[in-house]
């Protein structure tokens, strides 16, 4: 399901190409994840690599993950 997660927020990335010939890239529905690179591969690998660290990290504190094409990343507590 995380690599479902990601391929489908990666599909939602949105890229541009800045004047001093750099690339950024954001995916909107999950703020803060956005990268800059040389090129746009380079962008595009880092900006998963920030994606795959943002959705750990806000596992990690209980955030809210938001679903993306009704994948729900959201941790279930299950009675004991």
């Amino acid at each position: 399901m995380l690599t479902q997660y990601i391929q489908a927020a990666m599909g939602l990335a949105h890229y541009e190409l800045l004047d001093d010939g750099t690339f950024y890239g954001e995916i909107p529905p999950c703020p803060g994840v956005y990268a800059t690179g040389r090129t746009l591969e380079e962008c595009r690998i880092e900006l998963q690599e920030i994606l795959e660290g943002w959705i750990v990290l806000g596992l990690k504190l209980g955030h809210k993950i938001p679903p993306i094409n009704r994948i729900d990343l959201e941790i279930e507590e299950s009675a004991a």
